[in-house]
């Protein structure tokens, strides 16, 4: 059995002796490890630096000057080393030096990930209504988003026109 599947089985095993439906994922830890689980090595100090810098980078929005919408300044770009393994490197987009191939990398893999958790939450959406009976039913959410971020951007042109 995989680590994931094993604990897997354990977020089932905790929810069945504390009786919750709803799960504490610190509760959870602390079960296993009163169970004798062993906690994962800590992180060095400069992979927590690093941790932190990746969060200040993803968190640095900018005001476009021309029409005052904010953007992502920073982009995660995905690098595959010679054996493999993903890492990213990160893209300030308004340094003149940005490649467009780099910035391309960044958005197409944001759109992976994007179509990937629509897909999920179809997948989950009809899981739960195959599961239920009709009057319990959730109604399937629209996997087209083109017409929510056409009116999200037209709320921000609201928003600039009233200030």
């Amino acid at each position: 059995m995989s680590k994931i599947a094993e604990r897997q089985k354990f977020i089932r095993h905790w929810m069945e002796v504390t009786g919750e439906s709803e799960v504490d994922m610190l509760s959870v830890a602390r079960m296993a490890k009163s169970m004798g689980w062993k906690a994962p090595a800590p992180i060095t100090e400069e992979e927590r630096l690093a941790k932190q810098f990746r969060d200040a980078a993803r968190q640095d929005i900018r005001r476009d000057r021309n029409t005052g919408r904010p953007y992502r300044g920073y982009h995660a770009v995905p690098r595959y080393s010679a054996n493999g393994q993903l890492s990213f490197s990160y893209m300030d987009i308004d340094d003149p030096k940005a490649k467009p191939d780099s910035f391309r990398k960044a958005c197409v893999m944001r759109r992976e990930q994007t179509i990937g958790d629509v897909l999920q939450l179809r997948l989950d959406q009809h899981h739960w209504n195959d599961q239920r009976p009709p009057e319990q039913h959730v109604e399937l959410l629209p996997a087209d988003m083109e017409f929510d971020v056409e009116l999200r951007l037209a709320g921000m042109d609201d928003e600039d026109d009233a200030a």
